[in-house]
């Protein structure tokens, strides 16, 4: 009886921990084009299961590599039926930025989804 309660029990915890991953954003592009005077276009494409206004995915943000925020992309509004989605923002970056993170938002889990790392050109 103890085995299979607890396969019952790691199941469950397994699907519980999925659906929950399941929900946050993703960041699963980022294109990065220099635009002069240390400014760069990054294009990035989220994924996340938007269901509205009461969960959806609100920004995204550059990094440096310690975790300082050097500019935001927020998303006003849910993309339940356009997924996942690309959006731009021109940024100015420090001299000598050789890479960046880029990370993901949403107003139920924040920050709990993915992060990439890009290499600036």
């Amino acid at each position: 009886m103890k085995p299979l309660f607890f396969c019952f029990f790691m199941f469950n915890a397994l699907f519980m921990m999925t659906n929950t991953l399941a929900n946050q954003v993703k960041v699963v592009a980022v294109d990065v084009k220099p635009r002069g005077d240390q400014q760069y276009q990054f294009n990035v494409t989220l994924l996340h299961d938007d269901t509205g206004w009461e969960h959806y995915a609100d920004r995204w943000e550059i990094l440096d590599t310690s975790g300082n925020i050097l500019a935001t992309r927020t998303l006003h509004h849910p993309h339940v039926s356009e997924q996942p989605f690309t959006r731009s923002l021109t940024a100015t970056l420090p001299a000598n930025t050789k890479t960046v993170i880029i990370r993901g938002h949403d107003s139920v889990h924040q920050y709990d989804g993915n992060e990439i790392k890009v290499s600036i050109p």
